[in-house]
């Protein structure tokens, strides 16, 4: 067997033994494929027009036609969960891949460089932090306007700290390493020492930071959608069809609300329960 068959068959027996070694990390893998495949084929998987509304079966209870039921608009609630998925995960993703760029770039730098850009990122990150996020994401919604764009924008502003944070301590733990030494000496740049061999292991910690970050950014994105700064309706949306049904809780319709609200909670579970299967994937010390 090659070198290279060799690597993809261990690599292959580390991501198995991963998956199935711990069965709340398989529950958290199945459900998060579930969502993957449920936000690609979203719109063919739904059995009605997420969009089409019939007033003859507003508030329609579960039902073997309507599994999830109906809204005031007589809507179907899971072609509309299934759809939204596809949105509530895209936000999430985007917020999180930008935060991620960002703080983990300037962070390492700041931990590898130290001096006066270290002071600068540092005081940027205590800056954001001293706002209660979710307020701070709500005025930058509120200056900038209510887009899809600037929803991810903001998400990834109030995420940048815990990226910047992160990075930054642990790669000025590893900057005087033995490995980092022994770059420099074979005649590496900083700045190739920086990104060949500091930030590649700064990926195992920030990997957790990652997955927990995806359940905070579909929160948030959800978040602001039931205050009203969101997504707009009628686009289906986790977050708007929960403010929807809230006010029919009392009433009795408790449907309408209970299952946007109890999909967005199996995503946030996934996602956090995915941080250590992620921690242990892509750790190199994991691998022997």
């Amino acid at each position: 067997m090659s070198a290279v068959a060799l690597r993809e068959t261990t690599r292959l027996s580390h991501f198995r033994h991963v998956v199935t070694d711990s069965p709340v990390t398989l529950v958290a893998a199945a459900l998060f494929v579930l969502i993957v495949v449920v936000a690609l084929f979203g719109p063919w998987l739904a059995p009605f027009d997420p969009m089409a509304s019939d007033t003859s079966q507003a508030l329609v209870p579960p039902s073997r036609l309507h599994p999830f039921g109906t809204d005031s608009l007589g809507r179907d609630l899971l072609s509309r969960c299934i759809v939204a998925a596809r949105l509530d995960l895209a936000l999430a993703v985007s917020a999180v891949a930008l935060s991620f760029v960002i703080g983990a770039t300037l962070g390492a730098a700041a931990g590898f460089f130290g001096g006066w850009f270290d002071r600068i990122v540092s005081r940027v990150a205590d800056t954001i932090m001293a706002f209660p996020l979710f307020v701070l994401a709500m005025g930058i919604i509120a200056a900038l306007g209510n887009t899809l764009a600037n929803i991810v924008i903001a998400t990834a502003i109030i995420n940048l700290p815990f990226y910047i944070r992160l990075a930054r301590a642990e790669a000025n733990v590893r900057r005087s390493a033995g490995f980092v030494e022994s770059a420099r000496l074979a005649g590496n740049s900083e700045w190739s020492v920086l990104m060949r061999h500091v930030f590649p292991n700064l990926l195992p910690p920030m990997a957790v930071q990652v997955s927990l970050n995806m359940g905070w950014a579909m929160l948030n994105a959800a978040g602001l959608s039931f205050i009203g700064l969101g997504v707009r309706p009628p686009t289906p949306e986790w977050g708007i069809m929960v403010a929807e049904g809230a006010q029919y809780i009392v009433s009795g319709e408790w449907w309408v609300a209970l299952f946007p609200g109890a999909c967005l909670m199996l995503a946030v579970f996934a996602f956090n329960l995915l941080g250590d299967a992620l921690r242990d994937l892509l750790d190199p010390r994991m691998r022997t």
